[in-house]
């Protein structure tokens, strides 16, 4: 039984978000979109459902592509692999290309730009607040019909990116092997040589990014200066505890990777393979971060990238999230209206009661300062 200590539950799960408001300017494409329910619309400049004429329109000219090409789309990660498979199933006639799911963000981004004009470029992109900020030419807006049940905490304005899915920074440990860590301190012991690991380069990936940030955090530090952040994971590096190895479900279920810190559902996932898997978020100030759905503005299947960003905002996908452990987007609005999976919402973990989410400047800034001080921080 995986082993949460929180100190407070939060009902909807998206409340405290709104803190951390885009605010970005609203962009315009410049495109001519052709008149709803005409027979020459254009996929690639379409921003709603409207513009094909209905979402039956859609739907039908996804299919006239028959293709859709996603990237770093684990099927571990926050039940990935059952959202593709229903995808699959609903439309038999669109072939998901699933490529290079482990991937990090920033090079979801760098598969687009190399495959640019090309068949195999990516439709879609599943990516984390920083790497999405710092790529806004990249994506095509689009706005979903359940658009104005998502938090506007949670979308750039024009539909650039949205969030999707969410949770709370966390520490995953082998409890056959460790005890439970009561503070980031305690990863400092010897009794944790060559043992942390983190999700990635928090250059490149969301997951590492929000590593730093809950050590900054929980280091008395804000989100304002990642320093201390950067300063801890120095300090675990100095003292042989860092671990630089990419952790993955095979590198948890073989103990190569025995303390891990990850989004708890990630990490509670990991509780199939390894029955001793325990999960931590620690007391005090909590980190708290979700992921971002976006188009590419360049998309070889315009149409079906579209309608995937439909399928995953609907009641039935966002209930998947919630399967797999993760807070969907639309949950407040979900319960709500009482098509939220309610014993599956029930089973989320305690929360810390006080939780800090990066505004879109502090997330920028933390990149800018990750980028000049992590290689030589942890080298």
């Amino acid at each position: 039984m995986t082993n949460f200590h929180r100190r407070a539950r939060i009902g909807a799960g998206i409340a405290l978000f709104t803190t951390a408001a885009l605010g970005l300017t609203a962009c315009a494409t410049g495109a001519e979109t052709p008149a709803a329910g005409s027979d020459d619309v254009d996929a690639a400049a379409a921003t709603s459902v409207e513009d094909f004429g209905s979402f039956a329109d859609l739907e039908e000219a996804a299919k006239a592509e028959g293709q859709l090409n996603v990237i770093a789309l684990p099927r571990d990660w926050a039940n990935y692999g059952e959202i593709l498979d229903l995808f699959a199933e609903k439309y038999p006639e669109i072939t998901i290309n699933e490529a290079s799911p482990d991937v990090s963000s920033a090079e979801e981004i760098q598969a687009a730009k190399t495959n640019e004009g090309l068949d195999t470029a990516p439709d879609v992109f599943d990516l984390g607040l920083t790497v999405a900020l710092q790529n806004t030419d990249t994506f095509a807006p689009y706005q979903v019909q359940t658009w104005d049940e998502i938090p506007d905490a949670l979308k750039e304005p024009t539909g650039l990116f949205v969030g999707d899915y969410g949770g709370y920074m966390s520490i995953g440990y082998d409890s056959s092997k460790f005890d439970a860590p009561e503070s980031l301190y305690d990863l400092k012991d010897a009794a944790y040589k060559g043992a942390v690991a983190i999700n990635g380069d928090p250059t490149q990936a969301g997951a590492a990014f929000a590593a730093v940030g809950l050590a900054t955090v929980q280091s008395d530090g804000t989100l304002d200066d990642f320093q201390p952040g950067i300063d801890f994971f120095s300090e675990l590096q100095k003292a042989g505890n860092l671990l630089k190895v990419d952790v993955t479900t095979a590198t948890v279920a073989s103990g190569e990777t025995p303390v891990v810190f990850d989004w708890d559902y990630l990490n509670a996932s990991h509780t199939a393979d390894n029955e001793d898997w325990k999960v931590v978020v620690l007391d005090g100030t909590g980190y708290a971060g979700y992921y971002n759905q976006a188009i590419n503005k360049d998309a070889p299947n315009p149409a079906a990238a579209r309608l995937w960003q439909e399928f995953l905002y609907s009641d039935e996908v966002q209930n998947l999230w919630l399967k797999g452990g993760a807070r969907p987007a639309r949950m407040e609005a979900m319960t709500e209206a009482g098509t939220i999976d309610a014993d599956l919402a029930a089973a989320l973990p305690e929360v810390p009661s006080e939780t800090v989410v990066p505004t879109e400047e502090q997330s920028t800034n933390a990149g800018t300062l990750l980028g000049e001080k992590w290689a030589a921080a942890v080298q």
